[in-house]
């Protein structure tokens, strides 16, 4: 197995993490000492992107009526009645 020091380990993380995710297990040393290993995962963790819009598509129906709604006491609000 590879051994890659901190420095070098600094310098090329994106190149090591890609040989890492392609099967390459390396292992980070300090001072000539072995710290980590680096192995791939086994299933990639991929999140679902998020959906914003339409995600209550079929759970809410808005009445044809909904600017109207309320509108008597809202008035009544504004005009500052009880």
């Amino acid at each position: 197995m590879r051994v890659v020091n901190i420095h070098e380990a600094k310098t090329h993380l994106s190149r090591l993490v890609e040989q890492a995710a392609d099967g390459e297990s390396f292992v980070i040393a300090k001072a000539g000492k072995p710290m980590v290993r680096v192995v791939p995962l086994e299933e990639p963790v991929r999140k679902p992107a998020p959906s914003r819009f339409g995600f209550l598509s079929g759970h809410l129906r808005i009445p044809d009526d909904f600017d109207m709604m309320g509108q008597d006491e809202i008035e009544t609000m504004f005009r500052g009645e009880e």
